[in-house]
């Protein structure tokens, strides 16, 4: 029986299995920092809504997007990364590394790599890749890395789209295991929006309370 906590929070020594990753963010002494980041959009269910809370708060976050939705709603990932907040790869269709070929991924984040381009501009510089369900084989690993790509896992990951937690779950597990530099996983989608869209503004609240700030990658 593994223990509950790698549900939500992977012990350092799984890090080694992609060690080049990015797990944990940039730590300030001088205050600590997380950084919010969202999966699997951009949709008109639950973009928007996500963006006016953290605007609500003067919160910047970073956002995973899905190249098929980014086809379906550039409108709205313009208008998400205008307002100040970061964005990056996340497969052009949201494919499981470990189900297909090395060389089928590797053509799917290149698809979505020219739509967000075309999308957000040519001249964009950031890099930001996070494969879905942190599935990736060493082979694709290892072309990311020498692609210049920065691979985003997560530190913690708060089951925002898993509709047999409550809210207040959700809640329970953010306060009880974030720590300075952790990348919170959540998710800009229709199905995690029923959750994310309650916890979010207290999750923010409650952190600012504790002194944190909320940064990009």
């Amino acid at each position: 029986m593994f223990p509950i906590r790698l549900l939500y929070q992977f012990p350092e020594w799984v890090h080694c299995c992609y060690a080049e990753a990015l797990w944990r963010g940039a730590k300030d002494a001088a205050q600590k920092t997380v950084y919010l980041t969202f999966d699997d959009g951009p949709v008109p269910e639950a973009t928007p809504d996500v963006v006016d809370i953290l605007d609500s708060f003067g919160v910047k976050a970073t956002f995973f997007w899905v190249g098929e939705n980014l086809i379906k709603y550039p409108h709205l990932a313009q208008e998400v990364v205008s307002r100040g907040h970061e964005a990056g790869n996340h497969t052009y269709n949201h494919w499981s590394g470990w189900s297909v070929s090395a060389e089928e991924y590797k053509a799917n984040v290149l698809k979505a790599d020219a739509i967000m381009r075309d999308v957000l501009g040519g001249d964009r510089k950031n890099k930001l890749f996070r494969p879905p369900y942190g599935k990736m084989r060493r082979e694709v690993y290892k072309w990311l890395l020498q692609e210049g790509y920065t691979i985003v896992l997560w530190d913690l990951v708060t089951h925002d789209y898993n509709r047999r937690y409550r809210p207040e779950e959700i809640e329970r597990i953010c306060y009880k295991y974030v720590r300075d530099g952790s990348i919170i996983l959540m998710h800009d989608s229709i199905k995690a929006s029923k959750n994310t869209l309650v916890v979010l503004p207290n999750i923010i609240h409650r952190l600012q309370t504790e002194g944190y700030r909320f940064c990009t990658l």
